[in-house]
Protein backbone atom coordinates (compact mmCIF):
# COMPACT_ATOMS: atom_id res chain seq x y z
CA UNK A 1 0.00 0.00 0.00
CA UNK A 2 1.17 3.50 -0.74
CA UNK A 3 1.14 6.36 1.03
CA UNK A 4 -1.33 8.18 -0.96
CA UNK A 5 -3.60 5.09 -0.90
CA UNK A 6 -3.12 4.70 3.50
CA UNK A 7 -4.25 9.13 3.44
CA UNK A 8 -7.40 7.76 1.90
CA UNK A 9 -8.25 5.02 3.77
CA UNK A 10 -7.65 7.45 7.11
CA UNK A 11 -9.54 9.61 5.51
CA UNK A 12 -12.50 7.31 4.88
CA UNK A 13 -12.12 5.69 7.93
CA UNK A 14 -12.52 9.37 9.45
CA UNK A 15 -16.18 9.67 7.68
CA UNK A 16 -17.47 6.51 9.41
CA UNK A 17 -17.23 7.49 12.76
CA UNK A 18 -20.68 8.95 14.40
CA UNK A 19 -21.93 12.44 13.47
CA UNK A 20 -21.28 13.23 17.12
CA UNK A 21 -17.33 11.63 17.30
CA UNK A 22 -16.70 13.65 13.48
CA UNK A 23 -18.15 17.17 15.05
CA UNK A 24 -16.41 16.85 18.62
CA UNK A 25 -14.76 20.23 19.36
CA UNK A 26 -11.42 20.16 18.82
CA UNK A 27 -10.80 24.01 20.48
CA UNK A 28 -11.83 25.89 23.79
CA UNK A 29 -13.70 28.28 21.14
CA UNK A 30 -15.74 25.69 19.95
CA UNK A 31 -16.79 24.29 22.96
CA UNK A 32 -20.43 24.62 23.58
CA UNK A 33 -22.39 25.58 27.43
CA UNK A 34 -20.28 25.07 30.09
CA UNK A 35 -19.84 29.00 30.66
CA UNK A 36 -19.76 28.62 34.34
CA UNK A 37 -16.41 27.18 33.82
CA UNK A 38 -14.86 28.05 30.47
CA UNK A 39 -16.58 31.43 29.94
CA UNK A 40 -14.07 34.49 29.63
CA UNK A 41 -11.78 34.87 32.78
CA UNK A 42 -12.66 31.36 34.14
CA UNK A 43 -10.28 29.29 36.02
CA UNK A 44 -10.25 26.16 33.91
CA UNK A 45 -10.30 28.10 30.77
CA UNK A 46 -6.94 30.12 31.56
CA UNK A 47 -5.52 27.19 32.75
CA UNK A 48 -5.94 25.22 29.36
CA UNK A 49 -5.09 28.64 27.52
CA UNK A 50 -1.83 28.64 29.63
CA UNK A 51 -1.42 25.27 29.39
CA UNK A 52 -1.35 25.19 33.02
CA UNK A 53 -3.71 22.33 33.68
CA UNK A 54 -3.56 20.28 37.01
CA UNK A 55 -5.35 17.06 38.16
CA UNK A 56 -8.84 17.44 37.72
CA UNK A 57 -12.25 15.68 37.47
CA UNK A 58 -14.93 16.35 35.37
CA UNK A 59 -18.55 14.95 36.49
CA UNK A 60 -21.95 15.38 34.97
CA UNK A 61 -24.71 13.35 32.80
CA UNK A 62 -23.51 12.10 29.39
CA UNK A 63 -23.27 14.02 26.81
CA UNK A 64 -22.65 17.55 28.11
CA UNK A 65 -18.56 17.59 26.98
CA UNK A 66 -16.37 15.55 29.57
CA UNK A 67 -14.42 13.88 26.95
CA UNK A 68 -14.77 16.58 24.83
CA UNK A 69 -12.77 19.15 27.34
CA UNK A 70 -10.58 16.35 27.99
CA UNK A 71 -9.63 15.86 23.90
CA UNK A 72 -9.55 20.51 23.70
CA UNK A 73 -6.63 19.93 26.54
CA UNK A 74 -4.75 17.12 24.35
CA UNK A 75 -4.51 19.14 21.75
CA UNK A 76 -3.33 22.41 23.32
CA UNK A 77 -1.08 20.45 26.03
CA UNK A 78 2.99 19.93 25.38
CA UNK A 79 2.92 17.27 27.68
CA UNK A 80 2.12 13.50 26.43
CA UNK A 81 -1.60 12.96 26.66
CA UNK A 82 -1.93 9.76 27.23
CA UNK A 83 -6.15 7.80 27.10
CA UNK A 84 -7.39 4.62 29.24
CA UNK A 85 -10.71 3.58 29.75
CA UNK A 86 -11.74 2.59 33.29
CA UNK A 87 -13.91 -0.09 32.37
CA UNK A 88 -11.09 -2.44 30.19
CA UNK A 89 -8.36 -1.11 31.81
CA UNK A 90 -6.25 -2.89 34.98
CA UNK A 91 -3.66 -1.87 37.22
CA UNK A 92 -1.08 -3.52 35.03
CA UNK A 93 -2.20 -0.90 32.45
CA UNK A 94 -2.04 2.14 34.91
CA UNK A 95 1.34 0.27 35.87
CA UNK A 96 2.38 0.87 32.00
CA UNK A 97 1.28 3.96 31.59
CA UNK A 98 3.41 5.58 35.11
CA UNK A 99 6.38 3.52 33.78
CA UNK A 100 5.82 5.21 30.45
CA UNK A 101 5.57 8.17 31.87
CA UNK A 102 8.33 8.53 33.95
CA UNK A 103 10.67 7.02 31.56
CA UNK A 104 9.28 10.53 29.55
CA UNK A 105 9.89 12.57 32.33
CA UNK A 106 13.96 11.45 32.87
CA UNK A 107 14.51 11.20 29.01
CA UNK A 108 12.27 14.21 27.50
CA UNK A 109 11.85 16.27 30.56
CA UNK A 110 7.93 16.05 29.37
CA UNK A 111 5.34 15.49 31.30
CA UNK A 112 2.71 12.80 30.82
CA UNK A 113 -1.31 13.94 31.30
CA UNK A 114 -3.58 10.34 31.63
CA UNK A 115 -7.47 10.76 30.80
CA UNK A 116 -9.44 8.16 32.76
CA UNK A 117 -12.88 8.08 31.06
CA UNK A 118 -15.61 6.30 33.01
CA UNK A 119 -13.14 6.93 36.62
CA UNK A 120 -15.96 6.19 38.92
CA UNK A 121 -15.57 2.38 37.25
CA UNK A 122 -11.63 1.49 39.03
CA UNK A 123 -11.82 0.02 42.26
CA UNK A 124 -9.71 1.17 45.04
CA UNK A 125 -6.67 -1.00 44.44
CA UNK A 126 -6.81 0.53 40.76
CA UNK A 127 -7.32 4.21 42.27
CA UNK A 128 -4.86 3.73 44.50
CA UNK A 129 -2.31 2.59 42.05
CA UNK A 130 -2.78 6.04 40.67
CA UNK A 131 -2.33 7.97 43.47
CA UNK A 132 1.73 8.44 44.37
CA UNK A 133 2.29 9.21 40.93
CA UNK A 134 -0.19 12.04 41.21
CA UNK A 135 0.92 13.07 44.16
CA UNK A 136 4.48 13.13 42.95
CA UNK A 137 3.43 15.05 39.62
CA UNK A 138 4.84 11.79 36.86
CA UNK A 139 1.25 12.22 35.93
CA UNK A 140 -1.37 14.45 35.50
CA UNK A 141 -4.79 12.71 35.74
CA UNK A 142 -8.18 13.83 34.04
CA UNK A 143 -11.00 12.20 35.30
CA UNK A 144 -14.71 11.42 33.51
CA UNK A 145 -17.50 10.30 35.55
CA UNK A 146 -21.27 10.66 35.28
CA UNK A 147 -21.43 9.73 39.16
CA UNK A 148 -20.68 12.05 42.09
CA UNK A 149 -17.15 11.74 41.98
CA UNK A 150 -17.55 12.66 46.04
CA UNK A 151 -18.71 9.15 46.55
CA UNK A 152 -17.45 7.01 44.04
CA UNK A 153 -13.92 8.30 43.42
CA UNK A 154 -10.53 7.79 46.51
CA UNK A 155 -11.09 10.97 48.83
CA UNK A 156 -7.20 11.13 49.04
CA UNK A 157 -7.38 11.23 44.53
CA UNK A 158 -9.89 14.23 45.32
CA UNK A 159 -8.08 16.04 47.51
CA UNK A 160 -5.19 16.61 44.83
CA UNK A 161 -7.80 17.27 41.96
CA UNK A 162 -10.01 19.88 41.05
CA UNK A 163 -13.90 19.36 40.91
CA UNK A 164 -15.27 20.95 37.99
CA UNK A 165 -19.38 19.85 37.53
CA UNK A 166 -20.70 20.39 33.46
CA UNK A 167 -24.07 20.46 33.22
CA UNK A 168 -26.95 19.74 30.82
CA UNK A 169 -26.78 21.88 27.23
CA UNK A 170 -29.31 24.32 27.37
CA UNK A 171 -31.83 24.51 24.40
CA UNK A 172 -29.81 27.28 22.46
CA UNK A 173 -26.74 25.43 22.68
CA UNK A 174 -28.65 22.48 21.34
CA UNK A 175 -29.92 24.20 18.51
CA UNK A 176 -26.25 25.26 17.70
CA UNK A 177 -25.19 22.13 17.76
CA UNK A 178 -27.85 21.33 15.17
CA UNK A 179 -26.55 24.47 12.92
CA UNK A 180 -22.99 23.19 13.15
CA UNK A 181 -23.66 19.80 12.08
CA UNK A 182 -25.56 20.67 9.54
CA UNK A 183 -23.73 23.27 7.97
CA UNK A 184 -20.25 21.60 8.30
CA UNK A 185 -19.40 20.02 5.05
CA UNK A 186 -16.29 18.38 6.09
CA UNK A 187 -17.24 16.60 9.58
CA UNK A 188 -20.87 17.52 9.55
CA UNK A 189 -23.92 16.90 7.34
CA UNK A 190 -23.30 19.87 5.33
CA UNK A 191 -22.30 17.98 1.98
CA UNK A 192 -26.48 16.52 1.81
CA UNK A 193 -29.20 18.47 1.43
CA UNK A 194 -31.61 18.50 4.11
CA UNK A 195 -34.38 20.37 5.44
CA UNK A 196 -35.26 20.09 8.59
CA UNK A 197 -39.14 21.23 10.36
CA UNK A 198 -38.89 23.34 13.01
CA UNK A 199 -40.92 21.23 14.72
CA UNK A 200 -38.69 18.22 14.20
CA UNK A 201 -35.85 20.34 15.80
CA UNK A 202 -37.77 20.80 18.68
CA UNK A 203 -38.95 17.72 19.27
CA UNK A 204 -35.00 16.41 19.18
CA UNK A 205 -34.15 19.25 21.70
CA UNK A 206 -36.96 18.21 23.99
CA UNK A 207 -35.91 14.99 24.23
CA UNK A 208 -32.06 15.01 24.36
CA UNK A 209 -32.67 16.22 27.43
CA UNK A 210 -29.37 18.45 27.52
CA UNK A 211 -27.72 15.56 25.45
CA UNK A 212 -25.51 16.93 22.34
CA UNK A 213 -24.41 13.13 21.64
CA UNK A 214 -27.90 11.97 21.99
CA UNK A 215 -29.09 14.84 19.60
CA UNK A 216 -26.44 14.30 17.21
CA UNK A 217 -27.07 10.46 17.16
CA UNK A 218 -30.88 11.34 16.38
CA UNK A 219 -29.66 13.50 13.90
CA UNK A 220 -27.67 11.20 12.23
CA UNK A 221 -30.21 8.74 11.93
CA UNK A 222 -32.69 10.60 10.82
CA UNK A 223 -30.65 12.11 7.81
CA UNK A 224 -28.99 8.76 6.67
CA UNK A 225 -32.61 7.34 6.67
CA UNK A 226 -34.53 9.30 4.95
CA UNK A 227 -34.37 8.73 1.19
CA UNK A 228 -34.13 12.05 -0.69
CA UNK A 229 -37.52 13.96 -2.25
CA UNK A 230 -38.35 14.29 -5.55
CA UNK A 231 -37.13 17.86 -5.13
CA UNK A 232 -33.76 16.18 -4.05
CA UNK A 233 -33.69 17.15 -0.88
CA UNK A 234 -33.93 14.69 2.30
CA UNK A 235 -36.85 16.54 4.65
CA UNK A 236 -36.77 15.52 8.34
CA UNK A 237 -40.19 16.01 9.39
CA UNK A 238 -41.52 15.47 12.97
CA UNK A 239 -42.13 11.89 12.13
CA UNK A 240 -38.76 11.43 11.34
CA UNK A 241 -37.67 12.93 14.18
CA UNK A 242 -40.26 10.55 16.69
CA UNK A 243 -38.49 7.79 15.09
CA UNK A 244 -35.18 8.82 15.13
CA UNK A 245 -34.95 10.39 18.65
CA UNK A 246 -37.84 6.98 19.83
CA UNK A 247 -39.71 9.19 21.66
CA UNK A 248 -43.53 10.38 21.34
CA UNK A 249 -43.90 13.62 20.27
CA UNK A 250 -46.27 16.02 22.56
CA UNK A 251 -49.74 16.39 20.66
CA UNK A 252 -50.91 19.62 22.13
CA UNK A 253 -52.26 23.18 19.82
CA UNK A 254 -49.66 24.78 17.61
CA UNK A 255 -49.71 27.53 20.44
CA UNK A 256 -46.83 26.44 22.84
CA UNK A 257 -48.24 28.12 25.33
CA UNK A 258 -50.42 24.77 25.70
CA UNK A 259 -47.93 22.55 27.39
CA UNK A 260 -47.57 25.29 30.17
CA UNK A 261 -51.35 26.35 31.04
CA UNK A 262 -51.95 22.12 31.12
CA UNK A 263 -49.31 21.45 33.92
CA UNK A 264 -50.59 24.65 35.54
CA UNK A 265 -54.38 24.19 35.69
CA UNK A 266 -52.66 20.51 37.15
CA UNK A 267 -51.20 21.79 39.77
CA UNK A 268 -53.62 23.96 40.58
CA UNK A 269 -56.26 21.15 40.57
CA UNK A 270 -54.20 19.70 43.05
CA UNK A 271 -54.06 22.84 45.28
CA UNK A 272 -57.27 23.39 45.51
CA UNK A 273 -58.32 19.60 46.23
CA UNK A 274 -60.33 18.79 43.78
CA UNK A 275 -59.38 15.31 42.89
CA UNK A 276 -61.19 15.07 39.35
CA UNK A 277 -60.30 18.03 37.74
CA UNK A 278 -56.76 16.95 38.54
CA UNK A 279 -57.39 13.51 37.28
CA UNK A 280 -58.57 15.33 34.29
CA UNK A 281 -55.66 17.28 33.47
CA UNK A 282 -53.49 14.45 34.39
CA UNK A 283 -55.49 12.31 31.82
CA UNK A 284 -54.79 15.41 29.26
CA UNK A 285 -51.32 15.52 29.57
CA UNK A 286 -51.24 11.45 29.16
CA UNK A 287 -52.89 11.86 25.97
CA UNK A 288 -51.03 14.32 24.51
CA UNK A 289 -47.48 12.46 25.21
CA UNK A 290 -46.08 14.30 27.85
CA UNK A 291 -43.16 13.32 29.72
CA UNK A 292 -44.69 11.14 32.78
CA UNK A 293 -41.49 12.18 34.18
CA UNK A 294 -42.23 15.50 34.54
CA UNK A 295 -45.65 14.90 35.72
CA UNK A 296 -43.85 13.12 38.00
CA UNK A 297 -41.46 15.74 39.09
CA UNK A 298 -43.99 18.12 39.37
CA UNK A 299 -46.14 16.04 42.02
CA UNK A 300 -42.87 15.81 43.85
CA UNK A 301 -42.82 19.73 44.04
CA UNK A 302 -46.30 20.45 44.65
CA UNK A 303 -46.30 17.27 47.49
CA UNK A 304 -43.88 19.74 49.27
CA UNK A 305 -44.85 23.51 48.65
CA UNK A 306 -48.74 22.82 48.87
CA UNK A 307 -49.21 20.65 51.25
CA UNK A 308 -46.08 20.20 53.15
CA UNK A 309 -46.11 19.24 57.03
CA UNK A 310 -50.63 19.14 56.78
CA UNK A 311 -49.39 15.41 55.61
CA UNK A 312 -46.02 14.41 56.25
CA UNK A 313 -46.81 11.45 54.14
CA UNK A 314 -47.48 13.14 50.81
CA UNK A 315 -43.87 13.48 50.08
CA UNK A 316 -43.32 10.05 50.31
CA UNK A 317 -45.87 9.19 47.92
CA UNK A 318 -44.95 11.39 45.08
CA UNK A 319 -41.56 10.26 45.31
CA UNK A 320 -42.44 6.70 45.44
CA UNK A 321 -44.88 7.60 42.70
CA UNK A 322 -41.46 8.90 40.29
CA UNK A 323 -39.46 5.67 41.50
CA UNK A 324 -42.00 3.65 40.44
CA UNK A 325 -42.55 5.43 37.19
CA UNK A 326 -38.64 4.89 36.23
CA UNK A 327 -39.07 1.09 36.95
CA UNK A 328 -42.23 0.33 35.05
CA UNK A 329 -42.07 2.65 32.50
CA UNK A 330 -45.45 3.85 30.47
CA UNK A 331 -48.84 3.03 29.95
CA UNK A 332 -48.81 0.86 33.56
CA UNK A 333 -47.65 4.30 34.96
CA UNK A 334 -50.54 5.68 34.75
CA UNK A 335 -51.79 3.99 37.76
CA UNK A 336 -48.63 5.52 40.40
CA UNK A 337 -49.20 9.15 38.49
CA UNK A 338 -52.82 8.73 39.17
CA UNK A 339 -52.89 7.22 42.86
CA UNK A 340 -50.27 10.25 43.29
CA UNK A 341 -52.53 12.94 42.12
CA UNK A 342 -55.54 11.81 44.01
CA UNK A 343 -53.48 11.74 47.33
CA UNK A 344 -52.03 14.61 46.73
CA UNK A 345 -55.50 16.56 45.98
CA UNK A 346 -56.92 15.13 48.46
CA UNK A 347 -54.23 15.66 51.41
CA UNK A 348 -54.75 18.78 53.99
CA UNK A 349 -52.84 21.84 52.29
CA UNK A 350 -50.64 24.17 53.88
CA UNK A 351 -47.73 25.94 52.40
CA UNK A 352 -46.08 26.93 55.41
CA UNK A 353 -42.75 25.24 54.94
CA UNK A 354 -42.59 26.84 51.45
CA UNK A 355 -43.23 30.33 52.89
CA UNK A 356 -40.44 29.57 55.36
CA UNK A 357 -37.16 29.09 53.22
CA UNK A 358 -38.29 31.96 51.54
CA UNK A 359 -38.69 34.05 54.66
CA UNK A 360 -35.11 32.59 55.72
CA UNK A 361 -33.64 33.33 52.56
CA UNK A 362 -34.88 36.70 52.38
CA UNK A 363 -33.80 37.15 55.58
CA UNK A 364 -30.36 36.21 54.68
CA UNK A 365 -30.06 37.77 51.95
CA UNK A 366 -31.09 41.06 53.57
CA UNK A 367 -29.03 40.91 56.59
CA UNK A 368 -25.65 38.81 55.40
CA UNK A 369 -24.51 35.61 57.21
CA UNK A 370 -24.51 36.08 60.99
CA UNK A 371 -22.16 33.97 62.78
CA UNK A 372 -22.84 31.26 64.31
CA UNK A 373 -23.30 30.71 67.93
CA UNK A 374 -20.17 29.71 70.03
CA UNK A 375 -22.35 26.88 72.08
CA UNK A 376 -23.68 25.51 68.61
CA UNK A 377 -20.14 25.18 67.11
CA UNK A 378 -18.52 21.85 66.41
CA UNK A 379 -16.05 21.20 68.79
CA UNK A 380 -14.79 17.77 67.49
CA UNK A 381 -11.93 19.30 65.47
CA UNK A 382 -8.33 19.60 66.80
CA UNK A 383 -8.10 22.79 68.64
CA UNK A 384 -11.66 23.69 68.64
CA UNK A 385 -12.36 23.24 72.52
CA UNK A 386 -9.67 25.30 73.22
CA UNK A 387 -11.72 28.17 71.11
CA UNK A 388 -14.59 27.60 73.54
CA UNK A 389 -16.54 25.90 70.64
CA UNK A 390 -19.18 24.09 72.03
CA UNK A 391 -19.41 25.58 76.02
CA UNK A 392 -22.75 25.58 77.27
CA UNK A 393 -24.39 23.73 74.70
CA UNK A 394 -27.20 21.77 76.33
CA UNK A 395 -28.13 18.21 75.09
CA UNK A 396 -31.61 18.16 74.68
CA UNK A 397 -31.89 14.48 75.12
CA UNK A 398 -30.86 15.27 78.88
CA UNK A 399 -34.33 16.89 79.34
CA UNK A 400 -37.75 15.64 80.02
CA UNK A 401 -39.53 15.33 76.36
CA UNK A 402 -36.21 15.57 74.81
CA UNK A 403 -36.55 19.77 74.85
CA UNK A 404 -34.73 22.51 76.75
CA UNK A 405 -34.76 26.01 76.23
CA UNK A 406 -31.50 27.51 74.52
CA UNK A 407 -30.53 30.27 71.94
CA UNK A 408 -30.40 28.57 68.37
CA UNK A 409 -30.57 31.24 66.05
CA UNK A 410 -27.65 33.98 65.77
CA UNK A 411 -26.99 36.93 67.93
CA UNK A 412 -29.72 39.66 66.22
CA UNK A 413 -31.79 36.93 64.49
CA UNK A 414 -35.31 36.58 66.56
CA UNK A 415 -37.43 36.32 63.51
CA UNK A 416 -40.31 33.48 63.35
CA UNK A 417 -39.70 31.64 59.78
CA UNK A 418 -42.14 28.61 60.11
CA UNK A 419 -45.57 29.72 60.84
CA UNK A 420 -47.97 25.89 61.05
CA UNK A 421 -51.45 26.17 60.16
CA UNK A 422 -54.39 24.47 62.09
CA UNK A 423 -54.82 22.14 58.94
CA UNK A 424 -54.16 18.36 59.32
CA UNK A 425 -50.79 16.98 60.91
CA UNK A 426 -49.46 20.50 60.79
CA UNK A 427 -52.26 21.35 63.78
CA UNK A 428 -50.36 18.92 66.32
CA UNK A 429 -47.07 20.85 65.43
CA UNK A 430 -48.66 24.23 66.12
CA UNK A 431 -49.59 23.36 69.35
CA UNK A 432 -46.49 21.62 70.19
CA UNK A 433 -44.48 24.94 69.08
CA UNK A 434 -46.87 27.35 71.37
CA UNK A 435 -46.15 24.74 74.42
CA UNK A 436 -42.43 25.33 74.07
CA UNK A 437 -42.81 29.01 73.50
CA UNK A 438 -44.69 29.10 76.64
CA UNK A 439 -41.90 26.97 78.44
CA UNK A 440 -39.19 28.94 76.75
CA UNK A 441 -40.53 32.23 77.87
CA UNK A 442 -40.73 30.74 81.57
Amino acid sequence: MDLFSFAYEQEDAGKLKPLAARMRPKSIEDVLGQEHILGPGKLLRRAIEADRVSSLIFYGPPGTGKTTLAKVIANTTRSCFVELNAVTAGVADIRKVVEEAKERLVMEKRRTTLFVDEIHRFNKAQQDALLPYVEEGTIILIGATTENPYFEVNAALLSRSQIFPLHPLSEQDLRRVIERALNDRENGLGELRITIEPEAVDHLIRYAEGDARRLLNALELAATTTPYGPDGTIAITLDVAVESIQRRAVRYDKDGDNHYDTISAFIKSIRGSDPDAALYWLARMIDAGEDPRFIARRLIIAASEDIGNADPQALGVAVACFQALELIGMPEGRIPLAQATTYLATAPKSNAAYLGINRALAKIQTDGHKPVPVHLRDRSYRGAARLGHGEGYLYPHDYPDGYVAQQYLPDGVDDRFYHPKEIGYEKEIRARQASRSKRQEG
